[in-house]
Protein backbone atom coordinates (compact mmCIF):
# COMPACT_ATOMS: atom_id res chain seq x y z
CA UNK A 1 0.00 0.00 0.00
CA UNK A 2 2.79 2.31 0.84
CA UNK A 3 4.57 1.59 -2.35
CA UNK A 4 1.64 2.28 -4.07
CA UNK A 5 1.42 5.47 -2.91
CA UNK A 6 4.74 6.14 -3.48
CA UNK A 7 5.32 4.52 -6.99
CA UNK A 8 2.07 6.99 -7.69
CA UNK A 9 3.81 10.02 -6.31
CA UNK A 10 7.01 9.23 -8.33
CA UNK A 11 5.03 8.76 -11.49
CA UNK A 12 3.34 11.94 -11.19
CA UNK A 13 6.50 13.94 -10.28
CA UNK A 14 8.28 12.34 -13.52
CA UNK A 15 5.22 13.74 -15.58
CA UNK A 16 5.88 17.16 -13.86
CA UNK A 17 9.33 17.05 -14.54
CA UNK A 18 8.97 16.17 -18.36
CA UNK A 19 6.24 18.82 -18.48
CA UNK A 20 8.83 21.87 -17.15
CA UNK A 21 12.06 20.90 -19.57
CA UNK A 22 9.10 21.04 -22.87
CA UNK A 23 7.62 24.37 -21.13
CA UNK A 24 11.66 25.34 -21.02
CA UNK A 25 12.14 24.47 -24.53
CA UNK A 26 9.36 26.81 -25.75
CA UNK A 27 11.41 29.89 -24.36
CA UNK A 28 13.50 31.28 -27.05
CA UNK A 29 17.26 31.25 -26.83
CA UNK A 30 19.47 33.19 -30.28
CA UNK A 31 18.68 30.30 -31.90
CA UNK A 32 15.38 29.55 -33.71
CA UNK A 33 14.14 26.43 -32.54
CA UNK A 34 10.73 24.28 -34.32
CA UNK A 35 10.36 23.45 -30.55
CA UNK A 36 9.74 27.01 -29.55
CA UNK A 37 6.33 26.28 -30.96
CA UNK A 38 5.21 23.19 -29.86
CA UNK A 39 2.46 24.82 -27.78
CA UNK A 40 1.12 27.49 -30.83
CA UNK A 41 -2.58 26.75 -31.06
CA UNK A 42 -3.76 27.92 -34.76
CA UNK A 43 -7.42 28.29 -35.66
CA UNK A 44 -8.62 25.57 -38.31
CA UNK A 45 -11.85 25.56 -39.18
CA UNK A 46 -13.20 26.81 -36.14
CA UNK A 47 -10.76 24.12 -34.16
CA UNK A 48 -7.54 25.17 -31.82
CA UNK A 49 -5.53 22.64 -33.39
CA UNK A 50 -1.42 22.55 -32.58
CA UNK A 51 0.65 24.16 -35.31
CA UNK A 52 2.76 20.82 -35.47
CA UNK A 53 -0.29 18.83 -36.93
CA UNK A 54 -0.87 21.78 -39.34
CA UNK A 55 2.57 22.45 -40.84
CA UNK A 56 6.20 21.09 -40.98
CA UNK A 57 8.66 22.87 -39.28
CA UNK A 58 12.24 23.70 -40.47
CA UNK A 59 14.63 25.74 -39.76
CA UNK A 60 17.81 26.44 -42.64
CA UNK A 61 19.29 29.38 -40.81
CA UNK A 62 20.10 29.77 -37.39
CA UNK A 63 17.28 32.73 -36.55
CA UNK A 64 14.86 31.63 -39.70
CA UNK A 65 12.38 29.26 -39.66
CA UNK A 66 10.12 28.06 -42.65
CA UNK A 67 6.62 26.62 -41.35
CA UNK A 68 5.43 25.01 -44.73
CA UNK A 69 1.51 24.06 -44.16
CA UNK A 70 0.02 20.42 -45.24
CA UNK A 71 -3.10 22.53 -46.35
CA UNK A 72 -2.38 25.97 -48.45
CA UNK A 73 -5.86 27.10 -46.93
CA UNK A 74 -4.95 27.38 -43.73
CA UNK A 75 -1.76 29.90 -44.52
CA UNK A 76 -3.58 32.41 -43.17
CA UNK A 77 -4.50 31.49 -40.19
CA UNK A 78 -1.05 29.84 -39.44
CA UNK A 79 0.54 33.51 -40.02
CA UNK A 80 -1.84 35.03 -37.82
CA UNK A 81 -1.27 32.59 -34.95
CA UNK A 82 2.21 33.06 -35.32
CA UNK A 83 2.44 36.92 -35.39
CA UNK A 84 -0.34 36.55 -32.10
CA UNK A 85 2.79 34.81 -30.08
CA UNK A 86 3.16 36.49 -27.21
CA UNK A 87 7.54 37.38 -25.79
CA UNK A 88 8.40 36.35 -29.64
CA UNK A 89 8.95 39.51 -31.45
CA UNK A 90 9.64 37.93 -34.56
CA UNK A 91 9.22 38.90 -37.67
CA UNK A 92 6.70 37.10 -39.84
CA UNK A 93 5.97 36.85 -43.47
CA UNK A 94 4.02 34.78 -45.59
CA UNK A 95 5.03 34.34 -49.96
CA UNK A 96 1.72 32.31 -50.66
CA UNK A 97 3.38 28.79 -50.04
CA UNK A 98 5.54 28.96 -46.79
CA UNK A 99 5.59 31.18 -44.03
CA UNK A 100 9.02 32.56 -43.03
CA UNK A 101 9.87 33.39 -39.42
CA UNK A 102 12.97 35.01 -39.03
CA UNK A 103 13.74 36.24 -34.51
CA UNK A 104 15.49 39.16 -33.88
CA UNK A 105 18.69 39.51 -32.57
CA UNK A 106 18.37 38.63 -28.44
CA UNK A 107 19.18 41.89 -26.60
CA UNK A 108 20.78 41.50 -22.97
CA UNK A 109 17.73 43.05 -21.41
CA UNK A 110 15.52 40.46 -23.36
CA UNK A 111 17.69 37.75 -22.28
CA UNK A 112 17.29 39.00 -18.70
CA UNK A 113 13.39 39.08 -19.73
CA UNK A 114 13.30 35.76 -20.75
CA UNK A 115 15.14 34.18 -17.96
CA UNK A 116 12.76 35.40 -15.20
CA UNK A 117 10.06 33.80 -17.43
CA UNK A 118 12.09 30.75 -17.03
CA UNK A 119 12.68 31.21 -13.53
CA UNK A 120 8.85 31.55 -13.12
CA UNK A 121 8.24 28.20 -15.05
CA UNK A 122 10.41 26.74 -12.70
CA UNK A 123 9.08 27.67 -9.75
CA UNK A 124 5.75 26.65 -11.24
CA UNK A 125 6.63 23.29 -11.87
CA UNK A 126 8.37 22.95 -8.31
CA UNK A 127 4.92 24.07 -6.49
CA UNK A 128 3.16 20.89 -8.80
CA UNK A 129 5.71 18.95 -6.71
CA UNK A 130 5.12 20.45 -3.83
CA UNK A 131 1.51 19.80 -4.23
CA UNK A 132 1.81 15.93 -5.30
CA UNK A 133 4.07 15.39 -2.23
CA UNK A 134 1.44 16.53 0.04
CA UNK A 135 -1.26 14.53 -1.42
CA UNK A 136 0.97 11.70 -0.94
CA UNK A 137 2.03 12.43 2.71
CA UNK A 138 -1.48 12.68 3.34
CA UNK A 139 -2.90 9.24 1.80
CA UNK A 140 0.24 7.72 3.57
CA UNK A 141 -0.82 9.48 7.23
CA UNK A 142 -4.61 7.58 6.19
CA UNK A 143 -2.87 4.61 6.15
CA UNK A 144 -1.31 4.72 9.84
CA UNK A 145 -3.87 2.68 11.08
CA UNK A 146 -3.72 0.12 8.87
CA UNK A 147 0.00 -0.54 8.56
CA UNK A 148 1.77 1.35 11.38
CA UNK A 149 3.96 4.66 12.20
CA UNK A 150 6.79 3.47 11.63
CA UNK A 151 6.26 2.07 8.29
CA UNK A 152 4.79 5.18 7.59
CA UNK A 153 7.59 7.42 9.07
CA UNK A 154 10.01 5.04 6.72
CA UNK A 155 7.42 6.28 3.56
CA UNK A 156 7.38 9.88 4.38
CA UNK A 157 11.46 9.28 4.32
CA UNK A 158 11.26 7.90 0.74
CA UNK A 159 8.80 10.64 -0.62
CA UNK A 160 11.26 13.09 0.88
CA UNK A 161 14.06 11.92 -1.30
CA UNK A 162 11.99 11.09 -4.44
CA UNK A 163 11.15 15.09 -4.09
CA UNK A 164 14.27 16.24 -3.85
CA UNK A 165 15.61 14.15 -6.45
CA UNK A 166 12.71 15.88 -8.88
CA UNK A 167 13.61 19.53 -7.38
CA UNK A 168 17.26 19.05 -8.22
CA UNK A 169 16.20 17.73 -11.42
CA UNK A 170 14.41 20.68 -12.10
CA UNK A 171 16.87 23.27 -10.32
CA UNK A 172 19.43 21.71 -12.98
CA UNK A 173 17.25 21.68 -15.93
CA UNK A 174 16.88 26.04 -15.21
CA UNK A 175 20.50 26.24 -14.44
CA UNK A 176 20.94 24.73 -18.07
CA UNK A 177 17.87 26.92 -19.66
CA UNK A 178 19.64 30.04 -17.68
CA UNK A 179 23.32 29.79 -19.29
CA UNK A 180 22.02 28.85 -22.77
CA UNK A 181 19.59 31.96 -22.41
CA UNK A 182 23.08 34.40 -21.07
CA UNK A 183 25.53 32.69 -23.41
CA UNK A 184 25.83 35.38 -26.08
Amino acid sequence: MIADVLSDATQRMSKTLEAAKDDFGTVRTGRANPQLFQKILVEYYGTPTPLAQLASLQNPEARTLLVTPYDKTALKEIEKALVNVPNLGANVGNDGEIVRVTLPELTEERRREFVKIVRSKGEEAKVSLRNIRRKAKDDLDALKSEVGDDDVARGEKELEAVTKTHVDAIDEALRRKEAELLEV
